[in-house]
């Protein structure tokens, strides 16, 4: 069993945490603040939880390594990722112009190279255009 030092109440005695160790160097008492979860030495933001990251060049550009983004997130797999939510939408908007569907429009962004079918004359350009008809 903790000392109440230790710990704390919140959210109206349904959260337990880790009080922050600080003490205050004119009143001698404890911090109030919770600690950080991911605080080593179980402090809270303000006294020395947070990371502020690397200060050298030598820790910038190990931070930029450790962080290169995946496969889902480069520039061409997010580019490909619109094109295909475009031609989604336009299919979309074709179901609606050929009255195929009653349900409303999808509602929201639209993603880029996004041109709305508004007529049967787009519909059918929109057919002839794109990919979907290819084996």
């Amino acid at each position: 069993m903790r000392n109440i030092s230790e710990s704390l109440i919140t959210a109206g005695g349904r959260i337990r945490c880790l009080r922050c160790t600080a003490q205050s160097t004119r009143t001698k008492q404890q911090c109030g603040k919770p600690a950080l979860k991911t605080s080593r030495t179980q402090k809270c933001g303000h006294h020395g939880g947070k990371n502020n990251g690397p200060k050298t060049p030598e820790g910038k550009a190990r931070s930029a390594a450790a962080h290169i983004k995946s496969g889902a997130f480069t520039k061409a797999a997010m580019k490909a990722r619109s094109e295909k939510l475009a031609a989604l939408s336009q299919l979309e908007d074709a179901c609606v112009v050929l009255g195929l569907t009653a349900a409303p429009k999808t509602r929201g962004r639209k993603p880029l190279g996004y041109e709305p079918l508004k007529t049967l004359n787009d519909v059918w350009q929109f057919v002839f255009d794109n990919e979907l008809n290819k084996p």
